[in-house]
């Protein structure tokens, strides 16, 4: 059984040096509602074969890493219940055949080793709120340290510590550079109090930096912080009053490790009465075209 399997659509994207972006299943499987999950899914695929770029879903189904999943394999990340599985993870849910929704750090590993330079998600992982008690920190960070791909997000969640978030990505040395913006992003909003060093204001500028990175012999991922347009960011007001709730919430519950991120997710979209949702659905869109812009870039380079 061969530890992992890339499409024959994506393989002949990449043999033909086109544009692929690959697009995780975590969000579809744990971060979105079903049957939302569903429709989002196949609408993130959608967004980037109009651009003419080739959507990489990636998850494992049955012991076997997919990477370009078909129809019926976005449908069971949709709908079945699956574990999510980081990078640590891969090898036990190999050798157990089981299913699972590939994480940030999963699927760019995954990515990488197919040869993917691109990928689009929601909010990168990061480090926790508390940390410095608990040392809960995303793998996604520790992965883009030495995995070579370039990730496209809203920043990352505002539920975690985005300080102390952008200090290890700089101590990891992972390039961040704000898409048309010179502020992070915090997922739901489009600033956080953190200005960037960097920001480059169209994809070709991307594509140059992960080809100067190739040619100074660079491992790390490269994090894209595209803010959602300011037309469907969420009121900064109702965001810090549910999110403080949401937390609270957690932290009575003593919710740890890897549901933390999960339960706050949907439980802000409830408090919310479903906006959250919606800016979480637009601004993954936002992150999935400004992707393919990106790859396209990419495949296009001399």
């Amino acid at each position: 059984m061969p530890a992992f399997v890339v499409s024959e659509e994506v393989s002949a994207a990449l043999e033909r040096g086109a544009p692929v972006v690959a697009l995780e299943s975590t969000i579809i499987s744990h971060g979105l509602p079903r049957p939302r999950n569903l429709e989002a899914a196949r609408e993130f695929e959608s967004i980037l074969r109009d651009q003419g770029v080739t959507p990489a879903t990636i998850a494992v189904l049955d012991g076997i890493a997919r990477i370009g999943l078909d129809d019926e394999g976005v449908r069971r990340i949709a709908d079945e219940d699956l574990a999510k599985a980081s990078v640590r993870d891969l090898p036990i849910i190999r050798a157990a055949g089981a299913s699972a929704a590939t994480t940030v750090a999963a699927t760019s590993h995954l990515a990488a080793l197919a040869g993917i330079r691109v990928f689009a998600t929601g909010g990168l992982g990061g480090v926790h709120r508390g940390a410095t008690d608990t040392f809960d920190e995303s793998a996604d960070l520790t992965t883009l340290a030495n995995t070579p791909i370039t990730v496209v997000s809203a920043g990352v969640k505002s539920v975690l510590d985005i300080a102390a978030t952008l200090e290890r990505l700089e101590s990891l040395s992972v390039p961040v550079v704000g898409y048309r913006t010179s502020v992070f992003p915090s997922f739901w909003l489009r600033e956080s109090a953190y200005p960037l060093d960097w920001r480059v204001d169209a994809a070709v500028e991307v594509a140059a930096i992960m080809r100067a990175q190739d040619e100074l012999g660079s491992r790390q991922g490269i994090v894209v912080a595209n803010p959602v347009p300011t037309d469907q960011a969420w009121d900064a007001e109702e965001h810090d009053r549910v999110l403080a709730r949401a937390l609270a919430e957690a932290d009575a519950a003593r919710i740890t490790g890897k549901a933390v991120t999960p339960f706050l997710l949907l439980r802000i979209v409830e408090l919310s009465g479903g906006r959250s949702l919606e800016v979480n659905l637009d601004l993954a869109r936002n992150n999935v075209r400004v992707a393919g812009e990106i790859a396209t870039a990419w495949a296009a380079r001399a």
